[in-house]
């Protein structure tokens, strides 16, 4: 239990969904919005949890649930500034974060599991990176221990972490995360969740 309490999850949400024309944070999926979901099984496994908002935010606020909320006022800059913001707000509240855990509220089948594994696989493999593996790639959820705050920091523009996991390819352990791949980008993408649930 000591590992996940020293695990931050930062979750997100500043994105403006311009490709699907509606915010994704606030789509519904069994009776609850993406955002909300992915708060709640984040909750249920660290109480150090960041959701990093940005567009439409007086709305999305009202589903970060008992998680923290900082706003990113530069997120169309692009993805690592709202990584920047979540990773330097969770070593603000809680100094003491050993790991951190980088999420998404697009993936409709995270489960708390997910983020209870990468931790898991922190512990009983020694690597210091570990991703969720989904149809031949590695993504989010990905965790990333101490020593990696730095790159991530200094990443720029819509670089995410995946350049971390390419840079740092030796040193990423992975868990298989079979509906990873399932995300919400296009008015399609959701009609076919929706199908299928």
């Amino acid at each position: 239990m000591m590992a996940q309490e020293n695990t931050g999850i930062i979750i997100l949400a500043a994105g403006n969904s311009s490709r699907l024309g509606q915010p994704k944070q606030l789509l519904d999926y069994q009776g609850r919005t993406l955002l909300r979901h992915t708060v709640e099984q984040a909750l249920a496994v660290s109480s150090r949890v960041i959701v990093v908002t940005g567009s439409e935010n007086s709305i999305i606020d009202q589903e970060t649930g008992s998680a923290a909320t900082i706003r990113n006022e530069n997120w169309q800059e692009g993805m690592a500034s709202s990584i920047h913001k979540g990773l330097n707000e969770m070593l603000l509240k809680y100094s003491e974060t050993e790991n951190i855990l980088i999420t998404v509220c697009d993936q409709p089948h995270i489960d708390a599991s997910v983020f209870s594994e990468l931790i898991e696989k922190r512990q009983l493999s020694g690597k210091k990176i570990i991703a969720s593996c989904y149809s031949g790639t590695l993504g989010t959820p990905v965790l990333f221990s101490q020593s990696y705050f730095s790159d991530l920091l200094k990443l720029s523009g819509h670089e995410g972490a995946k350049k971390l996991l390419i840079k740092y390819k030796d040193e990423v352990g992975q868990v298989l995360f079979e509906k990873g791949s399932v995300d919400i980008d296009t008015p399609e993408d959701y009609q076919q969740l929706i199908n299928n649930q």
